[in-house]
């Protein structure tokens, strides 16, 4: 009873602390910021105060926050003003969505360069903890360390209602992500209506949710969705490669005359659809070049047709003009020297990893090496591929770790930073690196608890949790061959190879050669065995299944 109480009270007294300093779980943190013990009493209501350049989108965002924490907007001269302006400089803010944010006895002041900024301060102060229409003095000064923050969605294999889509655009805006990384043609199948090829998407054209695809209004309300959220909304049309469906339909390869004709046809068609689109992605990855002029002359007649140009890199012939989107390949830093534009997309497509992975992943990532944007690197996308096959689309967020991703990405694309190499497994509990999880992890599952109690978020928490690691043994092959050890597996005598802190622990990575596990040297066909504690408010006897806490690896040379 004395360890438990002893474990409660320092809970408490940390708890306390927190909340006496009315610092607030934040995501992404900001990049500075100043919190007092004091708070700003808005119940009796607030005065509205709004620069005329500031978008009517915003105004509407605030008084939205307002009402739900129970402040009244009135005229009264006395009452505290909150305030919204568009000014020519702020100190310490160069970026357009930069903004600082001060809460004082005078009321609730949010200052930008441009209206994004104005936004992002408003989704900042929507976080917060507010009791009784009491909000915590602060003095935030903030802006993101990469200009492009983006997310893809992979609807060619899957397909996703318009309302889901919806449902990630809010979480993006939220968490300050700009860029819609929208993939919707593949193999399986072309999912964007064509008025001039009507049977593109024909349910016999499709391998996979046969008949789904979107309209040119549901593409339209996407666009006016991402723009009143200041994201850039980013097709892609995927080519040469990832094109089963366009053959089928078209009965020829898209490199081919023929093809080149038809494509051109489908990219007129698009831009003429979408005249305030000016961004596209034209694809380029997994796919043999036949035809070594196509990319070129692709990339021509898309620049004619006022797009900027996006493309996977490895991929084909992308032409220099082309930003490249860096998918294949270990965690190197860009070359320096060169003049192409890049952003990041390696190791950072959330169906490669575990859940647990996913957080400790995304939260350590250090994007192409760099601390923040450079002139070659603008900042990096987040990938969601479903490549396998769903019963509903609900079941791609219970398999990836979609929700908990995206924050933590947010956290990590705004402020930048993050440690050289990338990891799988949790940092040692005495470095730095550790202590700076643990505090996301909390600010992370509090955000689970307010925003997602109803929508799918796979993730506990992990940094409590310790295992002892026992071996190895060589099991020649026998993967249900047994050892002594087992007999003796809780005595404190065995001998134990390593302690590690995590809910997934990743023994020997797939890509080994790149991301260490926590095996130094692994062989093929060994048996670790894995051990831990569990708590219990009385002592007793329960039963486990000690076969769940044995870790069987399969190593090939």
């Amino acid at each position: 009873m004395l360890n438990n109480f002893r474990y409660c009270l320092v809970f408490f007294t940390l708890l306390l602390g927190l909340n006496s300093h009315g610092q607030q779980a934040l995501i992404p943190l900001p990049k500075k910021a100043v919190w007092s013990e004091n708070q700003l009493d808005l119940s009796h209501g607030a005065r509205l105060s709004v620069d005329g350049t500031v978008g009517k989108n915003e105004v509407t965002l605030l008084e939205e926050i307002l009402r739900k924490n129970d402040v009244t907007i009135k005229r009264k001269r006395k009452l505290p003003v909150i305030s919204l302006y568009i000014v020519p400089a702020l100190h310490g803010i160069d970026s357009t969505e930069g903004y600082t944010l001060d809460i004082g006895p005078k009321g609730i002041c949010i200052k930008a360069l441009d209206t994004k900024g104005i936004f992002y301060g408003i989704q900042t102060l929507a976080q917060f903890e507010i009791n009784k229409s009491h909000f915590s003095y602060v003095s935030i000064l903030d802006e993101p360390a990469y200009s492009t923050r983006g997310y893809l969605v992979d609807v060619g294999r899957n397909y996703q209602p318009v309302s889901m889509l919806k449902e990630q655009i809010d979480v993006m805006a939220k968490y300050k992500l700009n860029v819609l990384h929208f993939h919707f043609t593949e193999d399986i199948a072309w999912r964007l209506e064509s008025k001039k090829y009507t049977g593109i998407t024909a349910a016999e054209n499709m391998t996979r949710w046969a008949g789904k695809y979107y309209s040119l209004e549901d593409f339209n309300d996407l666009i006016d969705y991402c723009e009143k959220r200041h994201i850039l909304f980013l097709p892609e049309i995927d080519m040469p490669g990832h094109s089963a469906a366009f053959s089928r339909y078209f009965k020829v390869n898209m490199q081919s005359e023929k093809g080149i004709l038809y494509i051109q046809d489908l990219l007129k068609e698009f831009a003429e659809s979408f005249p305030s689109l000016k961004h596209l992605h034209i694809g380029g990855d997994e796919v043999k070049i036949t035809n070594k002029s196509f990319m070129p002359l692709i990339t021509r007649y898309v620049d004619s047709l006022g797009f900027k140009t996006y493309g996977w890199e490895p991929g084909s012939n992308l032409q220099a003009e082309t930003v490249r989107q860096l998918w294949m390949g270990g965690p190197e830093a860009i070359d320096p020297t060169s003049r192409l534009q890049y952003l990041d997309s390696k190791h950072l497509y959330i169906n490669h990893m575990d859940p647990l992975e996913t957080v400790t992943t995304l939260f350590f990532r250090k994007f192409a090496e760099q601390e923040k944007q450079s002139r070659q690197l603008s900042g990096a996308i987040l990938c969601s591929w479903p490549d396998r096959a769903v019963e509903k689309p609900e079941d791609m967020f219970l398999q990836s770790a979609i929700y908990p991703a995206i924050l933590t990405f947010a956290e990590r694309i705004w402020r930048g930073g993050g440690e050289s190499g990338w990891k799988a497994n949790l940092p040692n509990k005495d470095r730095v690196g550790f202590s700076e999880f643990k505090e996301f992890e909390n600010r992370l599952l509090a955000h689970k608890n307010k925003y997602f109690s109803n929508l799918p978020f796979p993730y506990q928490k992990q940094s409590e949790m310790h295992w002892e690691l026992i071996g190895p043994y060589h099991n020649q092959g026998e993967l249900e061959k047994t050892f002594a050890i087992e007999q003796d597996l809780y005595s404190d005598d065995v001998k134990v190879y390593k302690k590690q802190i995590g809910g997934t622990i990743i023994l020997r990575h797939w890509w080994d050669s790149i991301i260490a596990g926590i095996i130094d040297d692994p062989k093929p066909n060994t048996t670790f065995y894995a051990r831990t504690r569990i708590w219990s408010d009385r002592n007793q006897v329960k039963k486990f299944l000690d076969r769940l806490c044995k870790f069987v690896t399969i190593l090939c040379e």
